[in-house]
């Protein structure tokens, strides 16, 4: 379990270091994937922020529920993107469920390692 919750939360700081980054810096990238930089950007940003900050803080306080409530929210606003968005070839969308399917196995094993 250890290990699942190690990438995981690795992957929430490597890929919204990245993510954030390009989206401060209105990289050509983000503004294909994510629009012009608007107010509603601007808000993803600070949602993206306090999840990547939130998974650098669990790499350390490996506190179990806050592991799965982070993971569990990611996973249903992951999932949902394809309905909100409209489509599942927007690149956004397809990082989005691949990293969902990959939180799911982390949060079913930090949920067996509860019970």
């Amino acid at each position: 379990m250890q290990v699942l919750v190690t990438l995981s939360l690795a992957l929430n700081v490597v890929v919204l270091v990245a993510v954030c980054g390009g989206l401060l810096v209105n990289a050509d990238w983000a503004r294909a994937s994510y629009g012009p930089a608007t107010p509603a950007r601007g808000i993803l940003l600070s949602v993206y922020l306090a999840l990547g900050f939130g998974s650098g803080v669990l790499m350390v306080v490996r506190d179990p529920s806050m592991i799965a409530a982070v993971l569990g929210v990611q996973i249903v606003y992951k999932v949902t993107t394809p309905l909100t968005v409209g489509t599942l070839r927007h690149p956004v969308v397809a990082s989005n469920l691949a990293i969902a399917a990959f939180h799911s196995l982390t949060l079913a094993a930090v949920w067996q390692g509860r019970h």
